[in-house]
């Protein structure tokens, strides 16, 4: 069941592909972590093109080792995006913007700006400071002032000169996790940054986690706020 009343999404490619189009589009993903979206996305819309950019450089390392036609991927960050001004149709941020350090984020969607066409769009995709699953990690990463200054951040921007927005969604989106060992790996110890995770650490969060196990595993879901702006001209 979802917990406040929103539209529950299984699969955000739809809803991407529901407001841009993606068919032959010149894209540009920043902090894509393992660009599972893109590499979907490049199955599903043939002549598609995707770079990805990623700051984590072991992720970036298994990246390379995982080639796919159409799939470029670069070292760098959002805040210096080393590609020419007007190049791409769309840009995307999924769950990245708030892991820009806070005094970069304007500097990052000025670059967004920068690489994007006129008229081209810059999808962003934050996870909402709110719900059960959120009450767990905060116990080991509270990321309320991060997100906070991510949607600050996009506030500021649609100030300027550059951005218009051009939707505003709000949906949860189911996660599962088949034991507490699969949620560790996979919330916990991510290859980008270390949270000091402890014993004692772990089993609170491990108390706080096994309430909700059940015959299959944990199920969750996650509140998400999509922001979709366009570039001016």
């Amino acid at each position: 069941m979802t917990t406040a009343n929103l539209p529950l999404v299984t699969d955000e490619l739809e809803l991407l592909a529901g407001l841009v189009p993606l068919q032959g589009a010149d894209i540009v993903e920043l902090g894509c972590g393992a660009a599972a979206l893109a590499r979907a996305l490049l199955r599903r819309f043939a002549g598609s093109r995707v770079t990805g950019l990623e700051v984590d450089e072991r992720q970036h390392a298994k990246n390379l080792a995982a080639p796919a036609e159409g799939l470029l991927f670069l070292a760098a960050g959002a805040q210096a995006i080393p590609l020419p001004d007007g190049r791409f149709d769309l840009a995307l941020m999924l769950k990245s913007l708030h892991h820009v350090p806070r005094p970069l984020m304007a500097q990052a969607l000025a670059e967004a700006a920068r690489v994007l066409k006129p008229g081209g769009h810059l999808y962003v995709s934050e996870p909402v400071y709110a719900g059960t699953l959120n009450d767990i990690i905060k116990l080991y990463n509270d990321e309320r002032e991060v997100r906070d200054a991510a949607q600050a951040a996009l506030d500021q921007a649609l100030q300027g000169s550059h951005w218009e927005q051009a939707a505003d969604i709000r949906f949860e989106t189911p996660m599962h996790f088949a034991d507490f060992t699969s949620f560790e790996q996979k919330m916990m110890r991510p290859t980008f940054v270390d949270h000091a995770i402890d014993d004692a650490l772990l089993a609170q969060v491990r108390a706080a986690f096994m309430p909700h196990m059940g015959a299959q595993g944990a199920d969750f879901v996650r509140a998400m706020h999509v922001r979709l702006l366009r570039k001016r001209g």
